[in-house]
């Protein structure tokens, strides 16, 4: 499957009026400021000295490194650990959080890979697979979203221009709607069907409607992991590869790290801490997902990780990924309760409304298919936060007012 379970959301640093521009690497080295209702270093109660030493870094804007993520990963003090992420959170966009009216599409779920965390795929030759067609798709979309993201298995019959025409027809029918599509794992995979360079897809791709790229298909960058789950699939350098040759063409993109299945915790830090560096050297990052792992019917662990491991991996996201401006808690994987919480645990943003949504949901996640926009603007009111209503690239709809009754819509 193109995209291991599911990548979700997106966005970043865009400018309405002039398009992408790199995402800014100014996110680190921001010195402690006790904004009014939020306490400083001092005010935040840390019983692990680990904490405290972490919280001293990035009071003197000291960049955290390996044995740091690894340390909070392995801290007790749960309360410590979010007040340090929710702080930098707030530092960055105050008490906002971000969500979209979007929809995800997945046109086909033939794929000729074999990954073993996959529920969704289906070999070319099972029965059960499908193919939509490009009016099947377009009649799944409507004016009023702000987002499609599309992210599909790699069919054993179709070439790159019918993927291609996707992306066209879309751009045809709905101008107005940012489209999202094709993970790292999709492109690599059109340059080889197509027999042509990265950049010449993700040009043709450009030139037919596209906006940004989603972020799944990261899986762990680890080749043990690798070798062992998903080994017929592209590894760390080749995504890393084909996201900054996106981002050096002007395309933003998102990132993810599936966790919780046999996965160290050194690994998480590492690819973490990869991730930093590829948005060093090419910025265009827009947001980080982690993606919470289905254990569906793969066998490979017994249950999925709970509540506390999914807050703690969005904390120390917040706290490693200096120079990645966004941090999304997928409600689709983490549920609404885990992902309300995760909004005081250095997330930012909750990505949509998805409406559909198969390849989770075919792993059995828990979370509802779909939620409606004033169910979004309760979860976030709830976590204490302002919800923000954006489009795909992070591009301001409109403020929801803290108390106000109904939508309460504000400053459009």
């Amino acid at each position: 499957m193109a995209n291991q379970k599911t990548d979700r959301a997106d966005d970043g640093v865009h400018s309405a009026s002039t398009g992408f521009q790199a995402t800014p690497t100014n996110f680190r080295a921001i010195p402690a400021v006790a904004t009014p209702g939020r306490p400083g270093r001092a005010g935040i109660p840390l019983a692990d000295p680990a904490l405290d030493r972490i919280a001293r870094k990035l009071d003197r804007g000291d960049r955290l490194d390996f044995a740091d993520g690894v340390a909070a990963f392995h801290t007790n003090d749960l309360a410590g650990l979010g007040s340090l992420a929710d702080r930098e959170k707030s530092r960055r966009f105050g008490d906002e959080v971000y969500f979209v009216l979007n929809r995800q599409i997945n046109p086909t779920n033939a794929c000729v890979l074999d990954c073993r965390f996959c529920d969704y795929a289906k070999r070319p030759s099972d029965v059960t697979h499908y193919a939509l067609t490009i009016d099947e798709i377009l009649g799944r979309l409507s004016p009023e979203l702000r987002e499609v993201h599309i992210v599909s298995g790699l069919h054993h019959e179709w070439r790159f221009a019918h993927y291609v025409e996707i992306i066209r027809q879309i751009r045809r029918a709905f101008p107005d709607i940012t489209i999202k599509a094709w993970t790292a794992v999709e492109i690599d995979f059109f340059a080889k069907i197509e027999k042509i360079s990265v950049e010449e897809v993700l040009s043709t791709m450009q030139d037919a409607g596209l906006d940004s790229m989603p972020g799944g298909g990261a899986e762990v960058f680890s080749e043990r992991v690798r070798q062992e789950l998903f080994r017929h699939k592209i590894g760390a350098d080749r995504w890393l590869a084909i996201h900054g040759i996106a981002h050096r063409m002007g395309i933003p993109t998102n990132a993810t790290l599936l966790y919780g299945h046999i996965e160290t915790i050194e690994e998480r830090v590492t690819h973490l801490l990869r991730l930093r560096e590829a948005e060093e050297t090419a910025p265009g990052f827009l947001a980080f997902i982690p993606l919470a792992f289905q254990v569906g019917h793969s066998g490979i662990v017994e249950r999925p990780a709970g509540a506390v491991d999914d807050l703690k991996t969005l904390a120390v996201s917040r706290l490693l990924l200096d120079n990645i401006p966004h941090i999304k808690a997928y409600w689709v994987m983490l549920g609404e309760e885990t992902a309300s919480l995760g909004l005081n645990f250095g997330a930012d943003d909750m990505d949509g409304t998805v409406q559909e949504e198969k390849i989770a949901h075919a792993a059995l996640a828990a979370g509802p298919l779909g939620i409606a926009r004033e169910r979004l603007v309760a979860l976030i009111r709830g976590a204490g936060k302002v919800p923000v209503e954006r489009d795909a690239l992070y591009r301001i709809i409109r403020r929801y007012e803290r108390d106000a009754p109904g939508n309460g819509m504000v400053r459009p």
